[in-house]
């Protein structure tokens, strides 16, 4: 399952940095020929210890973790949606991730001039997702155009996109974002709304950009951060505070410096691979291990998919072919130590059609 992560942000908010910090846990462009070899483009694991101790368990000669491809996209600038400074690159990048990332800057930096003159996150926020807004309600105008001659042929589908139409066209005149109305949407109409590719539909996640070492405006006296809290709150945002300069600096050492480095700044620097774990998430996904001597591997599959769909992580044919999965949960597993142990204990599950894959499965399918 190919993911695509979207970095946006204005101008010197440290979104390069933060894409060069991830970058730095780039898996080996072997076990990924499909990637592209784009500066702009990092394909980065999915953290994830169950993988390392089954494969340690397992004595695999090759390990394969969950990916997540991130897009470091065009900066953007106010006037975007009408073609100002990359505007048009930007807004097709978007267009082909599945989900955003979206950098704002939280510290003060005189030496760093930020864009619009002032360290103000709600402000940058908002100014991305006017112009988001506006290239959405463009497409909105040119499809209900298009649509009108199906809709006087009185055709199912055009009746259902008119639908579709109408209800984004109100929610982005009201300037939010179609991300926070999924649930207005009809089963039928979800399946055209994907079709549309809009920008705001998008699941987006925030990074608030923190120096550590330097002034930031989240203190308790900061009326911005007031602001963009009670912002985050109102619409259910997800978001994380990293410190993409110094995630990216401590990407440079070996483990026992990068630790001892750690300490000295008196922090937790796990940001990166929080973030990934959380873009991971915000995409509705979960990981199964499928694990062996020569290859031990997480795959990536949506959460809520039963045992055939998820076999097509693997190859297409899984799902009509499928017969029964063996099941057993990682922490299971490790606590036996073997998987011929764990059948003698009985505790590897054959499961049917039906049966919900859960994050951590460990599963063999038979076909």
């Amino acid at each position: 399952m190919d993911l695509k992560i979207g970095i946006v942000g204005l101008p010197n908010v440290g979104k390069s940095t933060l894409f060069n910090a991830l970058t730095k846990k780039q898996v080996d462009a072997e076990n990924y020929p499909f990637c592209t070899i784009d500066p702009s483009v990092g394909v980065v694991a999915v953290p994830d210890k169950r993988l390392d101790n089954l494969a340690e368990m397992a004595k695999t000669e090759k390990t394969v973790p969950a990916v997540i491809e991130f897009v470091d996209i065009a900066g953007l600038v106010k006037g975007a949606s009408k073609g100002e400074g990359m505007g048009n690159a930007f807004l097709s990048n978007i267009r082909d991730v599945d989900a955003i990332l979206h950098v704002a800057r939280i510290f003060n930096d005189p030496e760093i001039i930020h864009v619009e003159g002032r360290t103000d996150p709600l402000t940058d926020i908002q100014i991305i997702n006017l112009e988001l807004i506006e290239a959405d309600k463009s497409v909105v105008a040119k499809r209900k155009e298009s649509n009108q001659k199906d809709l006087k042929r009185n055709d199912a589908d055009a009746k259902i996109i008119d639908s579709v139409l109408t209800k984004v066209d109100k929610i982005l005149s009201e300037e939010k974002l179609i991300s926070q109305f999924l649930d207005d949407f009809s089963e039928e109409e979800m399946v055209e709304l994907k079709k549309l590719q809009f920008l705001t539909a998008k699941p987006i996640l925030f990074a608030l950009n923190k120096d550590v070492s330097g002034e930031n405006i989240d203190g308790d006296d900061s009326k911005d951060w007031e602001n963009l809290m009670d912002y985050f709150k109102e619409n259910n945002s997800k978001y994380l505070i990293i410190d993409g300069k110094t995630e990216h600096e401590l990407n440079e050492f070996e483990s026992d410096e990068k630790e001892l480095f750690k300490e000295e700044l008196g922090g937790n620097f796990d940001g990166i691979d929080i973030l990934i774990k959380k873009a991971y998430e915000l995409l509705g996904l979960i990981s199964y291990f499928t694990v062996g001597v020569q290859e031990t591997r997480a795959w990536t599959i949506k959460k809520g998919w039963a045992a055939p769909k998820a076999g097509t992580a693997i190859h297409n044919d899984f799902e009509k072919k499928f017969i029964r999965a063996e099941v057993i949960s990682a922490e299971e597993l490790l606590a036996f130590g073997s998987k011929k142990s764990a059948k003698e204990a009985g505790k590897m599950r054959m499961e049917g059609k039906e049966y919900i894959v859960k994050d951590g499965d460990v599963i063999e399918f038979h076909i």
